[in-house]
């Protein structure tokens, strides 16, 4: 391989894109609080930090230290720090900081054992990340793990909240925004099992879009409906979002409420 692909590239956009978000997310939690909002802001920015190992591969090639930051980044922190957000705002804050503390230290103890690998060298690649590089091959059953979790609950509970919002009229908006979230959290997902099996490529690609999908979903679910001209006809609360629907164990909050 004489050089990284075009496609190599793609990162670097993405990066800038994580870093927007991230600011955002950072903005509205200044204006609103929650821990939710905190956690969500930290997962667009561990995104923006794997992509920027990418980057950093694509422009100056393979390095040690930018590949396991590459892997504690992507494919340990991943969705996790997403997905912890949906967790404090779904969950009660007692359930969801002991959530927190099993988390940090499974992928604590994950990034330990990525750090003390030995690096296989003859399966280095001069512009393309792997995990196959660890000759600790047992130190890449962590991440499924830590996938199934983000998938629960950043997908899961996405696709929950779309389903009750479903319901109303008034609120289809946050239906279709978290549709957006959940399909935006399941791209990355499948460019990493592609990434397993060498295809670093289509996860570049999925980053991107899967970041993108979120934002679309993000705007939605915040977007200000107004009575009888808004988007979904409601009169906007002070804060320029609909009330959720009732839940069956009563009215807890939904990913819609960001």
């Amino acid at each position: 391989m004489n050089g990284p692909s075009a496609i190599g590239y793609i990162p670097i956009l993405t990066t800038f894109v994580a870093l927007a978000f991230t600011a955002v997310l950072w903005r509205r939690f200044r204006e609103r609080r929650g821990m939710h909002l905190l956690w969500w802001g930290i997962g667009t920015l561990t995104y923006a930090l794997g992509t920027a190992t990418e980057s950093l591969t694509t422009l100056f090639g393979w390095h040690e230290a930018i590949f396991r930051a590459w892997y504690i980044t992507g494919a340990l922190l991943g969705g996790a720090p997403l997905a912890q957000g949906t967790v404090y705002l779904m969950l009660s804050r007692r359930t969801a900081n002991r959530m927190t503390w099993l988390v940090a230290s499974f992928i604590g103890l994950a990034a330990v054992c990525v750090v003390l690998s030995p690096i296989n060298y003859s399966a280095v690649q001069p512009f393309r990340l792997t995990g196959r590089v660890l000759q600790w091959h047992w130190v890449r059953l962590f991440s499924p793990f830590i996938n199934l979790y983000a998938v629960t609950f950043l997908i899961g509970g996405a696709v929950l909240s779309a389903v009750r919002y479903r319901r109303r009229r008034e609120t289809r908006h946050r239906y279709v925004g978290n549709i957006c979230i959940a399909l935006g959290a399941l791209l990355p997902g499948i460019g990493g099992t592609f990434t397993r099996f060498g295809h670093t490529e289509v996860l570049y690609v999925t980053e991107l879009l899967g970041l993108l999908t979120i934002y679309v979903g993000y705007r939605y679910n915040t977007a200000v409906v107004t009575t009888g001209t808004g988007p979904a006809g409601t009169e906007p609360s002070r804060s320029g979002e609909a009330s959720p629907p009732p839940s069956p164990q009563g009215p807890r909050r939904s990913p819609a409420q960001i």
